[in-house]
């Protein structure tokens, strides 16, 4: 059920909160800089379909840096420490970009995530543009397809670097529950 989704599509973030990634820097996630998309993927460490998300989290990410996109994982899970969370990241292949602890949940409240993995595309002005599936790789929990057939997360995004509205601006994502 969608009411789950604390904010509507569209609705401008308070891009005032500020974490440290893993690495101890300051972000501004829910911040894309001037100019620039911003795509979080919200994950977690034991959720087989957020580890299953991994290379093509970081596939995309690698896809659209030179577009402009800017891209950070945010791990759910509060317990976890920056030194798992680092490992994580490593066995599982993710990318350069910036990976966050969300410690207190509010990345979660403020992007409106309920499901690992939820990718949430921002834009400069603040809003959320899409919430929802990184592609329709699973049906259901434990039901995969064969042949992806919806790319959602890169629909969004060629969407707003061509400048047009995002066609699919929410889809439903299968994986296991923000606790």
């Amino acid at each position: 059920m969608r009411s789950l989704l604390l904010f509507a599509l569209g609705t401008i973030l308070h891009p005032s909160i500020q974490v440290r990634d893993i690495d101890g820097v300051p972000r501004e996630p829910l911040k894309a800089e001037k100019g620039q998309v911003e795509a979080l993927f919200f994950v977690t460490n034991d959720c087989p379909v957020s580890n299953y998300y991994s290379h093509e989290i970081r596939r995309i990410c690698e896809d659209y840096a030179k577009r402009g996109v800017g891209c950070a994982l945010v791990y759910t899970d509060p317990a976890l420490t920056n030194e798992q969370a680092r490992q994580h990241a490593s066995e599982y292949g993710h990318g350069a970009y910036p990976k966050i602890v969300d410690r207190d949940h509010a990345l979660v409240k403020a992007a409106g995530a309920a499901i690992d993995p939820t990718a949430v595309v921002i834009k400069p002005d603040g809003a959320i543009v899409y919430r929802g599936r990184i592609d329709n790789s699973y049906a259901a929990i434990g039901i995969q397809r064969r042949v992806v057939t919806e790319h959602d997360v890169r629909d969004a995004l060629d969407a707003i670097i061509a400048g047009r509205p995002v066609a699919k601006p929410e889809a439903p994502p299968v994986g296991c529950y923000i606790q």
